[in-house]
C-alpha cells in the first residue's frame, strides 16, 4: 500500500491561499488579475513543497486542493492562465511538480467539490460540472495527475435515472477528463453495488471508500467490494479512501477523527498494491502514524 495525504498539512509550515468572487469583483480588472496572478504562483509553489514534504515523509500520494487556481472557472471573475502576468513562473512551478512526483512515484489525484454533479436533472448543473472537470483537467495534465474522483451526486427520487443521466454525461465529456474520472462510494447514496454496473458499463474506474461502505452497506463484504473495486482499473493502481468515525462505530458513524484506528484498515488490504488516501483530520501527522502503527 501508497498512503497518500488529501489537500493540507497541520505541522508543515505549507500553506494554499485562495480568494472569492466577491472580493475580485470588487476590483477592477487589471487589479484582480494581479491578485489572483499572485495567489496562482503561491499556489504553485506551496504544491512543489507539498510534494517535497510527502516525499522526505514517506507519503506516496498527495490530493491537490480543488482550488488551487481559486474562481478561475467563475462566470464573472474567471481567466485563464495566460491571462496573468506571472503565467509562465507559475506554469514552470507546476512542471516541476510534475517532475517531482515522477521522479518520486508520488501519486496525485483531485478530488472535486460536491457541487459537480453529472447525475443533476439541470442542465445547467452539468454543465457548470462540466466546466468544472475541464478546470481539473487542466490542472491534471499540467503536474501529471491520473485521478480526479468525484460522487455520483443525488438520487433526485429515481436512482436509476440518475445514473442514466450520468452515463450520458460522461458519454459527452472531453477525453482529457474522462480518461481520469472515477466515482467514489458515497454515505448517504450510492452504494458499490450502485455503482458497478456504471462502472462497466463505462470502463469508469470506482474508487472504494471502507468507511463510506460501513455507514451505507449494501450486502457486499470489505474484502468483496475491495476486489470488485479493483477490477474496474483494469491494471492501474487502484484508489481505495479510509477513515475512522470521531465518536466510534456505535455513535454517529459520519465525522471522521483526527486519527486512524489501525483496525479500521481491513485485513484484505493488507499486502495490496493500492494507493489509500487517508481522510483524516489530523492531516500528515494521521498518515505518518498509520504507516507507524502498520510498520510499512
Amino acid at each position: 500500500m501508497r498512503f497518500g495525504l488529501c489537500c493540507l498539512f497541520v505541522a508543515e509550515k505549507i500553506s494554499f491561499r485562495a480568494t472569492t468572487a466577491k472580493v475580485l469583483g470588487a476590483m477592477d480588472r487589471n487589479a484582480a488579475l494581479a491578485k489572483v496572478s499572485g495567489i496562482c504562483l503561491h499556489n504553485a509553489d506551496n504544491l512543489l513543497l507539498a510534494v517535497r514534504a510527502a516525499q522526505r515523509l514517506g507519503i506516496g500520494a498527495f490530493r491537490i486542493s480543488s482550488p488551487l487556481f481559486p474562481r478561475m472557472t467563475h462566470p464573472e471573475v474567471g481567466y485563464a492562465l495566460e491571462d496573468l502576468s506571472q503565467a509562465e513562473t507559475i506554469a514552470a512551478r507546476m512542471s516541476a511538480v510534475r517532475t517531482f512526483a515522477q521522479v518520486h512515484d508520488i501519486r496525485l489525484s483531485f478530488h472535486p467539490d460536491q457541487f459537480v454533479v453529472l447525475s443533476s436533472p439541470h442542465a445547467h448543473v452539468v454543465a457548470n460540472s462540466v466546466r468544472e472537470l475541464e478546470y481539473h483537467a487542466l490542472l491534471a495534465e499540467m503536474v501529471g495527475a491520473d485521478v480526479i474522483n468525484i460522487h455520483g451526486g443525488g438520487v433526485y427520487g429515481d436512482k436509476t435515472a440518475a445514473l442514466a443521466r450520468f452515463a450520458e454525461a460522461f458519454k459527452r465529456l472531453p477525453e482529457n477528463v474522462a480518461a481520469r474520472l472515477s466515482v467514489e462510494n458515497d454515505d448517504v447514496s450510492y452504494t458499490v453495488a450502485d455503482l458497478l454496473p456504471l462502472c462497466t458499463e463505462l470502463g469508469l474506474p470506482l474508487v472504494y471508500d471502507a468507511h463510506h461502505h460501513r455507514c451505507n452497506p449494501d450486502g457486499l463484504g470489505v474484502c468483496e467490494a475491495t476486489e470488485l473495486a479493483a477490477t474496474t482499473w483494469h491494471g492501474r493502481e487502484p484508489y481505495c479512501h479510509i477513515s475512522s468515525p470521531r465518536e466510534g462505530w456505535n455513535a454517529n458513524q459520519r465525522p471522521h477523527a483526527d486519527y486512524i484506528d489501525p483496525a479500521d484498515i481491513p485485513q484484505c488490504w493488507h499486502g495490496r498494491t493500492m494507493t489509500v488516501d487517508v481522510e483524516a483530520k489530523a492531516k500528515e501527522l494521521a498518515v505518518v502514524r498509520l504507516m507507524h502503527d502498520l510498520n510499512v
